[in-house]
């Protein structure tokens, strides 16, 4: 028994060591990342391994047991960070692309259920009435407790054409709510343009992809074919982010060269640094596609649209517009997801995705838990549950703002039901008195798309509606 146990534990500590080295992180990090491995905890672990390899009721495999150990270590850091098996790393890289197969929703983990951040414009969870703020109790049978969040995403994905469905718990309802979703490939269109009047444009941002920055300056070139603008309404609502340095393009396509656009810090080095509106931050080879943007883009009067599904890359933007003063920025606070992950490839075809910095905007303000606020607050009266959106500050292990201790007092969004028993007493009780108004999608930039509209009058120096739903 303790000759296993001690080649469990000599595995376990090689392993560790692996993992270390394969993550090659660099020589200036933080000296307690040097010191040697824990050795009574390596063998609190090892003597969990050989337990479950004696004990446990059926036989599981090695890698099963080390898989596992690995994810529930990387999970346990923050919302962010994940373990990326062979499936899920396949899945990212799609992403990026701007091509993947799924529902389209972005979602996150709280208190063993799925959090929707934010519905994916254009695909069969927006559609079918998925919102922002959903937690997600059940799929088809199968209760989401006890799941890890890679398992109920890999649930959820499956061969296009084929149907899912989600039990979902909302505020505001008396009962859960059943959605049937047909799965389909999502192709995500990154960006999308159209003049709402004439002299005004409109460029809405639904996901920052590997071409983002690159196809908005040929949506702007559309916009500009009919003469100058009067000005620009640029929609980043419900978009969740995306690569950094697509962000870091689209700042660059309205700021003034050079200018820090957001910057980074972290424990190492390499996470210590600025990303400016230069070349070299915001290219991956090829031409430079800012030189042909028309004249008049750099000082088009502006209006950036933001909410609270407005997370990340949406964030970066919005903010190195609005340090600039090169935009006004309304709408609602968006989510508050101010870190940076690290995609640290352990093999060719395995990685994890680790939290490795935080980023602040120009003026040094960090957007973790509490993310940007407007500059004009107006809410929109066709969206159930204005202000109680789920934010980064709602999750749970969530890093703090470590430049402003009082970040964590800020209203937050209302806590959803914890438990899918809690949506079963919501299911069991009364009909409200009073009853919300339905959810009603609303088509962006349309005539209904009240904060849409607002940004117009402001653009045209016209009164706004600072519209405010009551609780």
């Amino acid at each position: 028994m303790r000759s296993k146990l001690q080649q469990a534990g000599l595995v376990l500590t090689g392993l560790c060591a692996g993992v270390l080295i394969s993550l090659n992180f660099p020589a200036q990090a933080d000296k307690a990342a040097l010191e040697p491995l824990p050795v009574p905890e390596i063998r609190a672990l090892a003597s969990v391994f050989n337990a479950i390899k004696q004990s446990y009721v059926e036989p599981v495999e090695d890698k099963t047991l080390i898989t596992d150990a690995i994810s529930g270590m990387v999970t346990g850091l923050d919302p962010h960070s994940a373990y990326l098996d062979v499936e899920a790393f396949k899945d990212l890289q799609e992403s990026t692309q701007g091509e993947f197969g799924g529902l389209g929703i972005e979602v996150g983990m709280e208190d063993g259920f799925v959090k929707v951040i934010s519905p994916i414009e254009d695909t069969p969870a927006y559609r079918a009435g998925v919102q922002a703020g959903d937690l997600i109790v059940k799929l088809d049978d199968t209760p989401v407790k006890g799941m890890t969040l890679g398992e109920a995403v890999k649930q959820m994905r499956g061969k296009p054409g084929t149907n899912i469905v989600l039990t979902i718990a909302r505020e505001g309802e008396d009962k859960p709510v059943i959605i049937t979703i047909v799965r389909d490939v999502i192709r995500v269109q990154s960006v999308k343009s159209k003049a709402p009047e004439d002299g005004y444009g409109y460029v809405r941002i639904t996901q920052f992809q590997e071409s983002t920055a690159r196809d908005l300056t040929t949506h702007l070139g559309r916009l500009y074919e009919n003469g100058p603008l009067k000005g620009l309404v640029l929609d980043l609502r419900n978009d969740p982010g995306g690569l950094l340095h697509g962000a870091v393009g689209v700042s660059a396509t309205f700021l003034p060269k050079d200018v820090v656009v957001v910057s980074t810090d972290g424990r190492v080095e390499d996470a210590k640094r600025e990303f400016t509106a230069s070349p070299d931050d915001y290219l991956r080879g090829g031409n430079d596609f800012l030189r042909d943007l028309p004249a008049g883009v750099k000082d088009v009067p502006m209006v950036v649209l933001v909410n609270g599904g407005s997370a990340s890359a949406s964030e970066i933007v919005a903010g190195a517009l609005q340090d600039h003063k090169r935009a006004k920025v309304l709408g609602t606070q968006t989510f508050g997801k101010g870190s940076v992950q690290t995609i640290l490839p352990l093999s060719e075809t395995t990685a994890i995705k680790l939290t490795t910095a935080r980023y602040y905007t120009p003026n040094g303000r960090s957007i973790q838990a509490t993310g940007i606020v407007p500059d004009i607050v107006v809410e929109d009266p066709n969206e159930r549950g204005v202000g109680r959106r789920v934010r980064e500050a709602d999750l749970v292990g969530h890093l703090i703002n470590d430049k402003d201790p009082d970040a964590e007092k800020l209203p937050v969004a209302k806590e959803l039901p914890a438990t899918e028993d809690a949506a079963k007493e919501g299911a069991s009780g009364e009909a409200k008195a009073d009853e919300e108004k339905p959810f009603k999608r609303i088509e962006p930039a349309s005539a209904e798309d009240f904060q849409f509209q607002q940004a117009l009058k402001l653009l045209k120096g016209e009164p706004i509606v600072q519209n405010t739903v009551k609780e």
